[in-house]
């Protein structure tokens, strides 16, 4: 994985890391980066961790205001990324509801519920078990550990700072030339004519992306993770839909859904083989302290309110959007497990694919109670957004857990932050959808939302069932015997570029490692990383906002 940063004690207080004026900007900010996450995750089915982005952006405006400290920065840029992940969260799960019933009505206020519900057990469940994630097994966080290295590097100036900014320049520039600029083609370095070959035709390669952030990615990730991840994509590309349609096994169309459905299977059984093996067996150890009265009166928050507010939901859930009681006490229950699952998944890759521990907790709830299309949809969409508010927070208290931040500023930071995404992005969603109609949602030409066609397989139709099962099976079999298939999983799900370009880092961080480690232990090539990383995050956010806006003033 990636090295583990400097820590730096902090004397500064509470009132000095949480002010006014860092709130302001972090609202401000979070308002921003949601409503261009929102287009972003609907429009291009990706959205990246948005942390060194907004660490940057908090670093800049209150060293223009003066007189501030890296721990006041590094809340103001927690309560800045929350919005994001709300975001994708509901983008990666709700449009579904269109794909498969385009004269589905969902109202505002049931989807608002359902977000800011996902939103408040994201938060509650994140404060209970950050003591355990983040003190006690010091899992890497690796999104969290460029973080902190952004601001220290950023803080401290020097030569460090120079590389940092230089390879962030270098990105960014490099991104506006790709993407800002559409006379100057820059994405895909393989040629017209291989593009037009028989493994282009079967949707193994649309060429290859030319991503620092990708390639930064699989460094900071290590060889290790992203070599797994590499090689589920030659299994799922090369094996089953080029070697199984070159040998007559199957044709194209099902070589597809076997991909897909063998690719959720093994992040799907994963989940269940970290429920088994990694949450089972530490249940006491995780969520025994969540009881306790200490816990709930002196951690890093004060918690007592939450079983009364955890009922309200229930209530809410259940009534408002006709959830079924059943359902919504899986649904609260799931959160508590999936939340756990994407603590300690983000932890150890950087990775956080909501949305399958949103399927997760859906096929849970089917599996026990009837419910509508609709209702199981929401069922994934509240844990799809708590996850994806915790993989969040979780970078954010790895960072602060460096630096020295107050926890309790951090994770006050996130619920503003959270707060604000959740009115937000339930307002993106409702403009879009009312400007383009439902038949948008899945539309390659308008918002594709690729995630939510997921779950919309998952609610409607697993493509192939013996796939999937025999992808569920191998997932929980090989995490219990400590093989990293949350990655193989990814790799046969996702495009093969993608994968390719990621790999590419790993291969990168593999050569240093072995041909200059006294370099790498420095931490130099991790510094690298974070600017390539927030250089093109820099520049994809300002040309998405761009985009997002134009979008809006076509309505």
């Amino acid at each position: 994985m990636s090295e583990e940063p400097k820590i730096i004690k902090s004397a500064v207080s509470f009132k000095d890391q949480f002010t006014l004026r860092g709130m302001l900007i972090g609202s401000a900010g979070a308002a921003i980066l949601t409503m261009s996450s929102m287009y972003v995750a609907l429009k291009m089915g990706a959205l990246p961790w948005p942390i060194i982005f907004v660490a940057l952006v908090s670093m800049f405006c209150l060293k223009l205001f003066g007189n501030t400290n890296i721990n006041e920065i590094n809340v103001t840029h927690t309560a800045m990324s929350a919005g994001a992940m709300i975001a994708g969260g509901l983008a990666f799960t709700i449009p579904g509801i269109y794909m498969l019933n385009p004269e589905a009505n969902l109202s505002m206020i049931v989807l608002f519920a359902v977000v800011l519900g996902g939103v408040i057990l994201g938060l509650i469940f994140t404060a209970l078990i950050r003591k355990y994630f983040i003190v006690v097994k010091e899992l890497p966080y690796p999104m969290g550990q460029a973080a902190a290295e952004t601001l220290i590097v950023g803080d401290e100036g020097g030569k460090k700072a120079g590389a940092l900014f230089s390879s962030l320049g270098i990105a960014a520039v490099f991104t506006f030339f790709r993407d800002g600029m559409p006379l100057i083609n820059l994405k895909n370095l393989i040629p017209a004519s291989f593009m037009n070959s028989g493994l282009a035709a079967k949707g193994i390669l649309a060429g290859i992306l030319l991503s620092p952030m990708l390639v930064a990615v699989g460094y900071i990730i290590g060889p290790l993770f992203i070599g797994v991840w590499f090689l589920g994509a030659i299994i799922g590309d090369f094996g089953i839909v080029l070697g199984g349609t070159n040998f007559g096994l199957w044709d194209a169309d099902t070589a597809s859904a076997i991909k897909s459905s063998l690719g959720i299977g093994l992040m799907v059984g994963t989940g269940i083989g970290i429920i088994i093996k990694g949450i089972i067996p530490k249940a006491k150890e995780i969520f025994g302290p969540m009881f306790s009265k200490d816990m709930m009166s002196h951690g890093i928050i004060n918690l007592r309110w939450a079983p009364i507010v955890m009922v309200i939901i229930a209530f809410i859930l259940t009534f408002v959007c006709d959830m079924g009681v059943i359902a919504s006490i899986i649904t609260i229950l799931g959160v508590w497990l999936a939340t756990s699952m994407s603590a300690q998944i983000v932890g150890q890759t950087g990775i956080n694919p909501m949305e399958v521990f949103g399927i997760i907790i859906l096929l849970a709830a089917k599996a026990v109670t009837i419910m509508g299309q609709t209702e199981a949809f929401l069922v994934a969409a509240v844990v799809a957004i708590a996850c994806g508010l915790a993989g969040d927070i979780m970078n954010d208290f790895k960072a602060g857990h460096i630096l020295h931040s107050d926890p309790k500023a951090q994770w006050l930071g996130e619920s503003i932050g959270g707060v604000i995404g959740s009115f937000v992005s339930v307002w993106v969603f409702y403009v879009i959808l009312t400007a383009y109609g439902p038949a948008a949602f899945g539309d390659p030409e308008l918002f594709y939302a690729p995630q939510a066609g997921v779950v919309a397989a998952m609610v409607g139709g697993i493509p192939h069932l013996t796939s999937f099962i025999i992808g569920l099976v191998l997932g929980c079999l090989l995490y219990c015997v400590n093989f990293p298939v949350m990655t193989l999983g990814l790799g046969v799900y996702l495009p093969f570029y993608l994968s390719a370009t990621a790999f590419l880092g790993g291969v990168l961080k593999f050569i240093i490692e072995k041909a200059a480690p006294k370099w790498d232990k420095k931490g130099t090539g991790l510094i690298i990383a974070s600017g390539l990383l927030g250089g093109e995050a820099v520049i994809g956010v300002i040309i998405a906002l761009i985009q997002a806006i134009q979008g809006m003033s076509a309505i």
